[in-house]
């Protein structure tokens, strides 16, 4: 089978039917079948959809973020943090200036100590996808090799591309 890419508008609610996400006013999402551009059974589910299709999907915790895990929930010197200032439970930063560094979320406050949550905001939760499918086509070879989609019609590479 060929791979497509596919471009899409969608707007993602958790299981309180709350809005998490949405693409509205802004250019659909494009990405290559099977590049892990988005999470994995989201990518699934849109194999067989066509141009113009409208569906809702629901996506279960291990085929989207996974399920939440307890060991990612570290106890961690205050002092050893790389932000400055107050911490409040809610709060995420990134624990490295690598852009690849992972994102925790501060659940606790103990003394000299902090209460790290390694796990993904949305690890464990099943995800309710509302889809449009704006367009849905073959992958050029130059799309394949790089990996990833080149703009909604196709074409080469644009700026920011990176992949050059």
């Amino acid at each position: 089978m060929n791979r497509r890419v596919v471009s899409f508008h969608y707007t993602l609610r958790d299981p309180q039917g709350r809005v998490l996400d949405s693409s509205a006013g802004n250019p659909p999402i494009s990405y290559l079948e099977g590049a892990g551009q988005i999470i994995d059974g989201l990518d699934q589910r849109l194999r067989a959809a066509v141009t113009g299709a409208k569906t809702r999907v629901q996506v279960p915790p291990a085929e989207a973020y996974g399920e939440r895990d307890p060991a990612q929930i570290q106890r961690v010197k205050r002092t050893l943090l790389p932000v400055e200032g107050e911490l409040q439970i809610g709060e995420q930063f990134q624990t490295g200036p690598d852009r690849q560094a992972p994102v925790v979320t501060v659940v606790g406050v103990e003394g000299d100590e902090v209460l790290l949550d390694g796990n993904h905001p949305l690890a464990g939760v099943e995800l309710t996808f509302d889809v449009e499918i704006v367009d849905a086509r073959e992958a050029t070879a130059e799309e394949l090799s790089h990996g990833h989609a080149h703009g909604g019609g196709g074409g080469g590479c644009g700026e920011g591309c990176g992949c050059h």
